[in-house]
C-alpha cells in the first residue's frame, strides 16, 4: 500500500513541478524518457512499465505540440522512434532546477546514506519483481 501511495505523492509533485512549463507529469516522463536517444513507444513503454497503449496518445501529443518528432528506427521499419525536438529539450531544461530543488528538499529530510540505500533497494527490487512476471507467462487470464 505504502508504494502506491508513494507514486501518488510523487506524480503529484510531478505535476507541480511541470506545470509552470505548460506540462503534465505524464509528459515530462515521455519527454524525458527520450532527451538521450531517441526510443520506440514500445521500448518506452517497457522501460516505464506501462502499457504501449497508453505512452502512445502522449508520444502523439507531444509531436503534435512540437515538442518531439517520430524519426525512422533503424532497427525496425514499422516501430518508428520517438525523438524530443529542440522546444521539447528546453522546456524539460526549463524546469531543472525546480525539479532539483524539490529532489533536495526531499533528501534534506533523509538521513546521510538513505537515498544511495533506496536506489540500491529500488533496483534489487525491479529485478526481483521482473523475474516473478515468468510465473505468469503461458498462464490465462481471467
Amino acid at each position: 500500500m505504502m508504494v502506491f501511495r508513494l507514486d501518488g505523492m510523487f506524480m503529484k509533485a510531478a505535476e507541480k513541478i511541470a506545470a509552470p512549463a505548460g506540462l503534465t507529469a505524464a509528459r515530462w516522463r515521455v519527454l524525458g524518457a527520450v532527451l538521450r536517444e531517441g526510443r520506440s513507444v514500445a521500448e518506452i513503454s517497457r522501460q516505464m512499465g506501462l502499457a504501449r497503449q497508453s505512452v502512445q496518445p502522449i508520444a502523439d501529443l507531444l509531436v503534435r505540440d512540437g515538442l518531439a518528432q517520430y524519426q525512422d528506427n533503424p532497427r525496425h521499419k514499422s516501430a518508428k522512434l520517438l525523438v524530443a525536438s529542440e522546444s521539447g529539450l528546453a522546456l524539460v531544461q526549463s524546469i531543472a532546477g525546480r525539479q532539483a530543488e524539490w529532489a533536495n528538499a526531499v533528501g534534506a529530510r533523509l538521513e546521510p546514506g538513505t537515498l544511495k540505500t533506496g536506489h540500491e533497494l529500488v533496483n534489487r527490487l525491479v529485478e526481483a519483481v521482473n523475474g516473478a512476471d515468468k510465473i505468469f507467462e503461458g498462464a490465462s487470464e481471467t
